[in-house]
C-alpha cells in the first residue's frame, strides 16, 4: 500500500524556487573556488549578502524572476 503522503504531487512554489537557487549558487561558487579562482567566492559573499537583505526587507529579485516564469506564490514571496 502507498502512503497518501508519497503520492502527493510537491509543487515548486517560489520561496522552493528561490532557496534552490540560493544553494546552487553557494555550492557553485564554492566548485569555482576551488578549482578555478579563489574570486569565485565573492558570489558566496553576494548570495549571502542578498538571502540577508531579502529576509529584512522582502525585495527579492530571484522571487521575481520566478515569478515571471509561472512559480506558484508560497508564504515568503507573494
Amino acid at each position: 500500500m502507498i502512503a497518501p503522503a508519497a503520492t502527493k504531487e510537491k509543487k515548486m512554489t517560489i520561496d522552493r524556487a528561490v532557496l534552490m537557487f540560493a544553494g546552487f549558487m553557494v555550492l557553485a561558487s564554492l566548485a569555482l573556488g576551488v578549482l578555478a579562482s579563489p574570486w569565485w567566492y565573492l558570489l558566496t559573499v553576494f548570495a549571502g549578502l542578498n538571502m540577508m537583505q531579502a529576509s529584512m526587507t522582502g525585495f527579492c529579485p530571484a522571487a521575481i524572476v520566478f515569478k515571471r516564469l509561472g512559480c506558484k506564490a508560497g508564504v515568503a514571496f507573494k
